[in-house]
C-alpha cells in the first residue's frame, strides 16, 4: 500500500517535471542567501521581453491582446516562464497546465487572424486560479493528499477529470487563457500556506515571512509577477491576507457577487457566512477589469445565488465627481473615511499603523474628512463568526484527511481535537444573533450621517488587514480584522501603501498588553526580521459596494503614489 508520504512526493515531484528544463533554476538559493526574490533577483533569469511583458498590469495587457499588438501566444509564454521560476522559489503552484494554455493560446490567436477581433474583453489575459477552481483535464487535491486522483475524495463520480467550474466556463468564454492553479493551506482554514504535498509557500518580498493564506499561492506567484491576475476566494481574509502580505489589490466582494457555482470547499454547505471569489492584482483596473468581463457574462444565469447585478457605471461616476477626477473639479465634493486604529483586542504592530497614517494624512491633505471608527464591541463579532467555522467539530477536515492518514499542519491542528457538533437549534439560534450584530452594525454606520460634514454615511472605514505587515512562520494568530467583514458582508479591497522601514517601525518599548494573543503579536514583530515587508490596510465599504469601493481604492492609490495618475 502507497504511504500518504509516497502520494505527496510522487505528486510535488509530477508538478516539478512539468517545468521545462530550460526553465530550471541550478542549485535555488537558499531563504538566507536571497529573502527577496523580486526585482533584480528573477529578472536575471528572463529576457527583456518577457520582462516587459510580465510587468505590464492586466488592463494594459488587454489593451495590447485585443488590439493585437501582441499576441497570445507570446504572453502566455512569458507567464508560464515567471511562474515556474516562482514556483521553485516560493512553492506556489499544484497545478501546472502550460502546454494546454499555449494550445488556447494559439486559438485565440488563429481567431483574432482570421476574424480581426478578438474573442472577447480578456482576450489573450493569462489568469491563474486558486486550487479551488475545476479545470477540465487538471486534478483539484486543495492541499489534501486524500484528493489526489480523486474527484474532491470521491471516485467513479466520473467528474475527476473532465468537470469545470461556471467561473471557469465564463473566463474561457471571455478570452481569458488559464495556465495554473495555486497552492493552499490544506483546510483552506489559514492565514499561511502550508500543505504536505508542495510544503509551505513563502512570500517573495521576504521568504522568511508567509504569503498569506488561504489563497496564499495566488499572493505569491503575482507578487512575483508570475500572473497579472488570478482569483482566490475568502471566508476570513483569504484574498485579503495574501494580498496584504505581498503588496497588491484584492477585493472581497459581497455574496452573490461573483459566482462559485461548481467550485472545492472544506466544509461545503455551512452556510452562516459563506465563502465569495474576488480576484487579485497589482492594479485597480485589473481587479475591475475582471470583474466587469465576469458579470458581462450574465453568471446570475448559471448560479442561482449570483445576484441579478449587472456593473454599476453609476457608483464609479458618484466617486469621480466627487474627487473631482470627471466633470467641474470647482464643485467636486469631499468624502468621509473612518480610521479604525485597532479593535480593542489586539493592536496592530507599528508598521501597520503607520500605513493607516498614512492613509488618513493623505486623504485629509486633499481635503477629505477623516473620523474615528468607534462601531459595536467588535469581540462580540469575532466570537460568532469564530464558531462559523468549528459547526461540524471538524468533522469535514477529519474526513480529508483520513483518506490518507496524513497529519495536519500546526497551523489548523485546532481541528484535531474539537468535539461539540453544534446541533440544529444552536445553529438557529446563532444565526439570529449573526443578524442582531449585522443589524448593530448597520445602524452605527447609518447613523455617522449625524456626524459627518456632508451629511452621507462614512464611505470607507481605513482599517488593518492583519495586526501584522505579515505573519511569520506558525505565528499566525489573529483574524480579527478580516473576519468582522465577512461576518457582515461588507465590500473590502485591500491597498497596498508602504515598506516595513526598520530605521522608523521601532518595538514598542514599555507596551501594555490588552491579551495573551496581543503580547503574542508584539513578541513576534522584530524590526530587522520586518525590514521592507510590504505594509498594506484594507478600506471597508458596505454590501455590495464594489463598483464604489474599488473607485474609492484607485483614488487612495493613486494619493499614495502606488497606482498610475
Amino acid at each position: 500500500m502507497t504511504s500518504w508520504q509516497e502520494k505527496a512526493k510522487a505528486k510535488r515531484e509530477s508538478v516539478l517535471a512539468l517545468i521545462p528544463e530550460e526553465w530550471r533554476i541550478q542549485n535555488p538559493p537558499s531563504i538566507e542567501e536571497q529573502v527577496d526574490v523580486t526585482g533584480s533577483y528573477i529578472h536575471q533569469f528572463l529576457t527583456d521581453r518577457e520582462i516587459d511583458i510580465t510587468e505590464t498590469t492586466a488592463d494594459d495587457i488587454v489593451k495590447k491582446t485585443v488590439s493585437g499588438q501582441w499576441s497570445a501566444v507570446e504572453v502566455a509564454k512569458a507567464f508560464c516562464h515567471r511562474a515556474a521560476l516562482a514556483h521553485q522559489l516560493l512553492h506556489c503552484l499544484h497545478e501546472i497546465f502550460f502546454s494546454a494554455a499555449i494550445v488556447d493560446a494559439e486559438a485565440l490567436d488563429d481567431y483574432y487572424a482570421k476574424h480581426q477581433k478578438p474573442i472577447g474583453p480578456l482576450h489573450g489575459l493569462p489568469i491563474s486560479l486558486k486550487d479551488q477552481f475545476h479545470v477540465k483535464g487538471v486534478e483539484t487535491h486543495m492541499g489534501y493528499v486524500g484528493w489526489i486522483g480523486t474527484f474532491e475524495g470521491k471516485t467513479g463520480t466520473g467528474k475527476e477529470r473532465n468537470f469545470e467550474s461556471e467561473m471557469v466556463r465564463e473566463l474561457r468564454n471571455s478570452g481569458a487563457v488559464l495556465y495554473c492553479k495555486t497552492s493552499v493551506p490544506h483546510t483552506l482554514m489559514s492565514g499561511e500556506t502550508v500543505n504536505n504535498i508542495i510544503g509551505y509557500t513563502l512570500n517573495p518580498k521576504n521568504r522568511h515571512l508567509a504569503s498569506g493564506g488561504s489563497s496564499g499561492g495566488e499572493g505569491a506567484l503575482i507578487g512575483l509577477r508570475g500572473s497579472p491576475v488570478g482569483f482566490g476566494t475568502d471566508i476570513g481574509g483569504s484574498i485579503r491576507i495574501p494580498a496584504a502580505f505581498n503588496g497588491l489589490y484584492g477585493i472581497r466582494p459581497s455574496t452573490g457577487r461573483m459566482p462559485y457555482e461548481g467550485m472545492a470547499n472544506s466544509m461545503d454547505g455551512q452556510n452562516s457566512i459563506l465563502s465569495v471569489v474576488g480576484p487579485l492584482a497589482t492594479s485597480v483596473p485589473s481587479l475591475r477589469l475582471v470583474m466587469k468581463a465576469l458579470l458581462a457574462q450574465k453568471p446570475w444565469l448559471h448560479d442561482p445565488l449570483v445576484n441579478e447585478i449587472p456593473w454599476r457605471y453609476e457608483q464609479e461616476r458618484e466617486i469621480l465627481e466627487l474627487t473631482g477626477a470627471i466633470g467641474d473639479a470647482s464643485k467636486a465634493g469631499k468624502l468621509t473615511f473612518a480610521v479604525f486604529r485597532h479593535d480593542g483586542l489586539v493592536k496592530p504592530m507599528p508598521p501597520v499603523r503607520r500605513a493607516i497614517d498614512m492613509v488618513a494624512k493623505a486623504m485629509k491633505d486633499l481635503g477629505h474628512e477623516v473620523i474615528e471608527w468607534t462601531p459595536p464591541p467588535h469581540s462580540a463579532l469575532l466570537e460568532i463568526a469564530m464558531k462559523t467555522w468549528v459547526l461540524d467539530a471538524g468533522t469535514d477536515v477529519r474526513t480529508a484527511f483520513g483518506l490518507s492518514g496524513e497529519p495536519m499542519s500546526k497551523q489548523v491542528s485546532v481541528y484535531e481535537s474539537l468535539e461539540h457538533q453544534f446541533s440544529a437549534s444552536e445553529i438557529s439560534a446563532l444565526n439570529v444573533e449573526l443578524r442582531s450584530l449585522k443589524k448593530a452594525y448597520l445602524d452605527y454606520w447609518t447613523n455617522t450621517s449625524k456626524i459627518t460634514s456632508t451629511g452621507r454615511p462614512v464611505d470607507a472605514v481605513i482599517a488593518p488587514v492583519a495586526p501584522f505587515p505579515a505573519a511569520r512562520r506558525e505565528r499566525y494568530n489573529y483574524y480579527g480584522y478580516t473576519l468582522f467583514t465577512n461576518l457582515l458582508d461588507y465590500t473590502s479591497v485591500v491597498v497596498p501603501v508602504t515598506n516595513v522601514d526598520k530605521s522608523v517601525d521601532k518595538v514598542d518599548e514599555p507596551y501594555d498588553f490588552i491579551s495573551d494573543t496581543d503580547k503574542g503579536v508584539w513578541e513576534s514583530y522584530d524590526p530587522e526580521v520586518y525590514d521592507g515587508a510590504h505594509v498594506s490596510v484594507q478600506l471597508v465599504g458596505r454590501r455590495l459596494q464594489e463598483e464604489k469601493m474599488l473607485a474609492i481604492a484607485e483614488y487612495v492609490g493613486k494619493a499614495l503614489g502606488k497606482e498610475k495618475a
